[in-house]
C-alpha cells in the first residue's frame, strides 16, 4: 500500500462516509502536491538500455536545420510505440552530421513501458561515424555521471545502445549501431529536488546558494569545462549559457550540461574560445565567482571523497579500450593530484576568480 494511500485511509479512520468524503477528496489533493509523482522508472535504472529506432533517418539528417518532426518506430524490450523525432541542438546541428535528436511521446500511450511518464527527452548521439565519436558520447555521459556522484542538484542520464533503421532506403541493408544517452528533462528535475525553473534573464550573485554554486565551479575546473557562464548566451533569452537555474528555498542553484566541449571528452572539433588563451580544450581554467573560501573547501572536500567512485564510472564505460580509460583516468588525476594542496589549489581559484 502506498504512503499517501495508508495517510488517507488514517485520516479517514471510522467515521462515516458521508462525513469524511468531503475532507478525504482535499486531504488526497493536499498529499498529491506534498509527495509529487515524478515520471517513470526511465533515470531509475542505470543498465544500458538496448533501444532499436525505425524511421526516416536520410530524410531528418538531410532537413535537420528545418527541425521537423519524423513519425518513427521505438522498439525497447520488446515492444514497440510510435515516437516523433527531431533535430535539436546549437553548435552541434550545424557542426554534426548526425545532429543530436529530441524524441516527443506527447501522442503515445507509454503506460507499462520504460518510457512511462515522460514526454519529451533529449537524445545525445555520436557527432560523425567512427569510433572516436562513438567514444566521445561514452566521455560526456561520464561527464554527467560525475556530477550526479557530487550533487543530487544535476541532471540523471541514461545510457543507451541504439540500433538505427533508416526506412527511406532498404531496411534489411541498412541497419547501423552506436551509443547514445537521454537526459532527464529540466521539469523532471525540478520536481524531483522540489523546485521550480527560473527562466531569469539575468542572475544576481546574491540569489545564488553559494555553496552549490561553488561545488559547480569546482567541477567544471575538474573536468576541464570552460563552455560556460552566468550570462546569457548570444541570441538566447535567459540566463544562462550551459546552465540552468531552479529555485528552492528561495536561492538560485546552478545545474550545469553540455560537456562535449569539456578537456574530459576532448571532441576533435572543441577549440576553447579566443579570448581564454588556452592551447586546448584539456587544459584547466578556473571560471567561478569569487566565493568565500570556505565554500570552495567544502566543494573540494566533497569531490575528493567521491574520488574512487569517481574513477570506477570510468572503468565500468563500454567500448572504450584499456588505453582510452588511462587517459581520462589520468586527466582526472592530474585534478586530484593538485587539490591534495588545499591551500594551494584555492589561491589559485582566488586569483582567476570572477569578482
Amino acid at each position: 500500500m502506498s504512503k499517501m494511500l495508508v495517510m488517507v485511509l488514517a485520516f479517514v479512520g471510522a467515521r462515516p462516509v458521508r462525513q469524511v468524503l468531503v475532507q478525504h477528496l482535499l486531504v488526497f489533493c493536499t498529499l498529491a502536491t506534498a509527495f509529487p509523482l515524478y515520471a517513470g522508472p526511465l533515470f531509475e535504472n542505470l543498465e544500458p538500455l538496448e533501444i532499436e529506432l525505425t524511421g526516416p533517418l536520410t530524410s531528418l539528417i538531410k532537413k535537420k536545420e528545418k527541425r521537423e518532426e519524423w513519425p518513427f518506430r521505438i522498439r525497447v524490450n520488446g515492444k514497440s510505440q510510435a515516437v516523433n523525432i527531431r533535430a535539436r541542438g546549437k553548435s552541434r546541428l550545424r557542426l554534426c552530421k548526425f545532429p543530436p535528436l529530441r524524441l516527443n511521446f506527447k501522442d503515445t500511450d507509454t503506460s507499462g513501458t520504460v518510457f512511462e511518464g515522460e514526454e519529451k527527452l533529449k537524445l545525445v548521439t555520436h557527432c560523425r561515424k567512427g569510433d572516436r565519436f562513438s567514444k566521445n558520447v561514452l566521455k560526456e555521459y561520464v561527464a554527467y555521471r560525475i556530477f550526479n556522484l557530487l550533487s543530487d542538484n544535476s541532471f540523471r542520464v541514461r545510457l543507451v545502445h541504439i540500433t538505427y533503421i533508416d526506412s527511406d532506403r532498404n531496411i534489411d541493408k541498412n541497419k547501423t549501431d552506436n551509443y547514445g544517452f537521454l537526459i532527464e528533462p529540466v521539469d523532471q528535475l525540478s520536481r524531483r529536488i522540489g523546485g521550480t525553473r527560473s527562466g531569469l534573464p539575468a542572475i544576481s550573485l546574491k540569489s545564488l546558494n553559494h555553496e552549490q554554486a561553488a561545488l559547480v565551479y569546482v567541477y567544471q575546473y575538474l573536468i576541464g569545462n570552460t563552455d560556460w557562464s552566468l550570462v546569457a548566451a548570444e541570441g538566447a533569452e535567459n540566463c544562462c549559457h550551459n546552465i540552468e537555474l531552479i529555485e528552492v528555498e528561495s536561492k538560485q542553484l546552478l545545474v550545469p550540461y553540455d560537456f562535449d566541449l569539456a578537456g574530459i571528452v576532448n571532441a576533435s572539433y572543441a577549440k576553447p574560445d579566443a579570448s581564454l588563451r588556452l592551447r586546448s580544450v584539456r587544459q584547466r581554467l578556473y571560471r567561478g565567482f569569487c566565493t568565500d573560501s570556505e565554500n570552495l573547501r567544502g566543494a573540494l572536500k566533497n569531490i575528493s571523497s567521491r574520488q574512487q567512485d569517481i574513477l570506477e564510472e570510468i572503468s565500468g564505460l563500454p567500448l572504450l579500450t584499456e588505453k582510452d580509460k588511462a587517459k581520462l583516468t589520468d586527466y582526472l588525476l592530474v585534478y586530484f593530484t593538485k587539490a591534495e594542496n588545499e591551500a594551494d589549489i584555492i589561491k589559485s581559484f582566488e586569483k582567476s576568480c570572477h569578482p
